[in-house]
């Protein structure tokens, strides 16, 4: 049986949530390698509706669920989130949630940060959430950061705070702030400390242990590989690689342990915050498909701008994350549309591009080359095997598979988990 990893192949929102519940229902273990408590996966199990960040999609249905190194963790929201789960019901346990004790910590004074750099820049700011994943990912690469494992040795943190603080004074000074409380800091950490360690351990050696076992594994990514660090619309992305090669630093296994790769489109394209988007639309259209697929961020509550369906994005991204096969998303909203429209190229100064060149400027001038196809009338929203779709649904969705040359795994006609269409079983190829 193939492990599977699970990526978004847009700029997020693409229903990762559903698509990695349903997965995990029949996984061993559920591992998040990447981003932090930006991202948010939506559930819906039973008429239930569960919003998670931090924690890892398994832990609904009871699966092993584990936090990797390379995610950047707050651990105040993860105790708060925690809380939130359990109240509807989730049992969370250490039996049933591991954190990587290598895994850096999101402090106070990286949100601080965070919120200073955007509104310092005015016209020039990202769109951040705002929550310290930018700053905390620096600080690990800076080799200044305060990781789970040091909350077990807080009385000897005094040389590693040194360096942190004069690397943060130095910036708040910038902005007109005064240093860090470090005994506040301090204080903070002991006691948030004992919540954190319960679930704190080597998280490679329990994945080694586990995969020798024959245990299915479930890899699931963050944010969508437009927003990667290297490979997105920078500047305008994420503080971390969110292709699928990541899986493998990010979880402390190698890469020949990530199996399949499943790439997460929505049938449309949705983007939260600033930057490109060539196909966004202004219009009436733009207005329905927002409405009708409830496009705000499950973490900030943003409205996202929406647009046609990019198909030279998406095969930009199912070659650079190596995506054996997507699940396509969210196709009940574009059902009573008389026509449809995909992206099949760009427009840029006279030339025409078949892929989203890199400098921010020319990207923000491309103008997109629309092929239009029939829409349909009927619905699509609960349907469960192919043969229950619309005809010029199947040829949208064929068409799609020709112009980003990858196949389509699932579709998925709404946010139950059941209502799902398996193409193609991702453990078993």
């Amino acid at each position: 049986m193939a492990n599977v990893t699970v990526i978004g192949a847009q700029w997020g929102d693409e229903g990762k949530g559903k698509i990695v519940d349903w997965l995990a229902s029949r996984a061993d273990v559920v591992v998040r390698f990447q981003g932090g408590h930006n991202a948010g996966h939506t559930l819906v199990i039973d008429g239930k509706t569960y919003k998670l960040s931090l924690l890892p999609s398994g832990i609904v249905s009871g699966t092993l669920s584990v936090i990797g190194n390379g995610v950047v963790l707050d651990p105040w929201a993860l105790r708060d989130e925690v809380a939130k789960v359990e109240g509807q019901g989730v049992a969370i346990t250490d039996e049933n949630l591991a954190i990587a004790d290598n895994c850096p910590l999101i402090l106070p004074l990286h949100r601080d940060l965070d919120a200073l750099r955007e509104t310092a820049a005015g016209k020039g700011k990202i769109g951040t959430t705002g929550r310290g994943i930018g700053p905390a990912y620096e600080d690990k690469v800076g080799r200044r950061a305060i990781r789970v494992c040091d909350l077990a040795h807080l009385d000897t943190l005094e040389p590693q705070l040194d360096r942190l603080c004069a690397h943060h004074d130095a910036l708040r000074a910038g902005f007109g702030q005064p240093p860090v409380d470090r005994a506040a800091l301090l204080e903070e950490l002991r006691e948030i400390a004992p919540f954190v360690l319960r679930f704190a351990q080597p998280v490679w050696k329990r994945l080694k242990k586990v995969r020798r076992a024959g245990a299915k594994i479930l890899f699931e990514g963050a944010q969508g590989v437009l927003l990667d660090v290297d490979h997105g619309t920078y500047p305008f992305v994420t503080s971390s690689n969110t292709v699928s090669g990541t899986a493998a630093s990010g979880s402390g296994l190698g890469p020949n342990s990530t199996g399949f790769v499943l790439g997460i489109v929505k049938a449309y394209t949705t983007r939260v915050g600033s930057g490109p988007f060539p196909t966004e639309l202004e219009d009436e259209v733009g207005q329905r498909l927002g409405e009708r697929g409830h496009e705000f961020g499950t973490v900030t509550g943003r409205k996202r701008r929406v647009g046609w369906f990019d198909a030279v994005l998406v095969r930009q991204s199912c070659a650079i994350s190596g995506v054996t096969g997507i699940a396509l998303t969210k196709i009940d909203v574009l059902d009573g549309l008389e026509k449809v429209q995909i992206c099949t190229g760009y427009r840029l100064r006279g030339k025409v591009y078949d892929y989203l060149p890199s400098h921010a400027a020319d990207q923000a001038e491309c103008e997109p080359i629309y092929e239009e196809m029939p829409g349909w009338s009927e619905s699509t929203a609960g349907a469960r095997s192919y043969a229950d779709l619309p005809a010029n649904a199947i040829k949208y969705i064929q068409r799609i598979q020709e112009l980003i040359e990858c196949p389509v795994a699932l579709v998925s006609t709404s946010p139950e988990r059941d209502d799902t269409i398996l193409m193609r079983d991702p453990f078993v190829d």
